[in-house]
This record gives structure tokens, sequence and C-alpha cells, in this order.
């Protein structure tokens, strides 16, 4: 049986990194409690949306992309929500709404409440269109 994934700090399982759908899905299934619905609902969504996504996991963190060089969205446990990062999301409109210390990069901060799924759906999609954060490269 394999290990069950140490969680970090906020409940953000440490998950090595990787690349496709089934790290993802290791990354999910370790998420505590109401994160692991809300996770599943995020990555649903976006699958839903983008049936040709790009899955990786990256610094503990799940990463989608349109391609395997060019990553649009990431998310991460957080102790009261789960952070969504949108790696162009200035440029959305309306751009998501938490501010970050980088000028392109916009949060939404998901609670246990959830998400608006069609404000989430039209972000992704914008999201898939414009350029994405070269971030890494993955095997795939």
């Amino acid at each position: 049986m394999a290990e069950t994934p140490k969680l970090l700090s906020g409940g953000n399982p440490q998950i090595p990194k990787g690349d496709g759908p089934a790290v993802v899905e290791a990354y999910l299934a370790a998420m505590p409690d109401w994160k692991q619905t809300v996770g599943r609902e995020i990555d649903r969504l976006i699958v839903a949306a983008l049936p040709d996504v790009r899955k990786a996991v990256r610094w503990n963190s799940p990463f989608y992309g349109t391609d395997g060089a060019h990553w649009f969205l990431s998310f991460h446990c957080m102790t009261r929500y789960i952070k969504v990062a949108f790696w162009q999301g200035s440029a959305m409109v309306p751009s998501p709404p938490v501010a970050s210390k980088k000028d392109d990069v916009r949060y939404l901060h998901v609670t246990e409440a959830g998400l608006d799924a069609d404000q989430f759906t039209d972000w992704v999609l914008q999201a898939s269109r414009l350029p994405g954060a070269a971030l890494f490269c993955t095997a795939e």
C-alpha cells in the first residue's frame, strides 16, 4: 500500500513533482476534509471546459496548461481556503479578486462554501486563451 502523503502547512499535500492526470489525482486524493471536495470541483470544472488540458504537479501544487510549457492556473491549500492562481489573471475581465505581488498574477480564494461555477469556468476559458506562464516544461 502506498504511503499517505504528508500534509504541509495549511493542509497542503506534499506530492512529488510529476506530469499528467495521475499525479494531480494523487494530490486531490490527499487533500484534507472539505478541501478535497472543493479541489475536485475545481479540477472537474477545468476539465469540463478544456478536455485536453495538460496537468502537472510542481512545488506541491497542481498546474493546468494548454501545452507542456505554458501554464495558466494552479492551486494550493491554505489553512482557511484554497488559493487559485491565474498566472495572467490581470488580463482577464473581470479580474479574479485578489491581487498578487506579481503584476500579472491574480488569485481566487475558495472557501468551504465553494465557488461560482459559471464565473470560474469563464476565467478558466479566458486564462487558457492567454499566453500562460512558462514556469517549467513537462515530459508529456
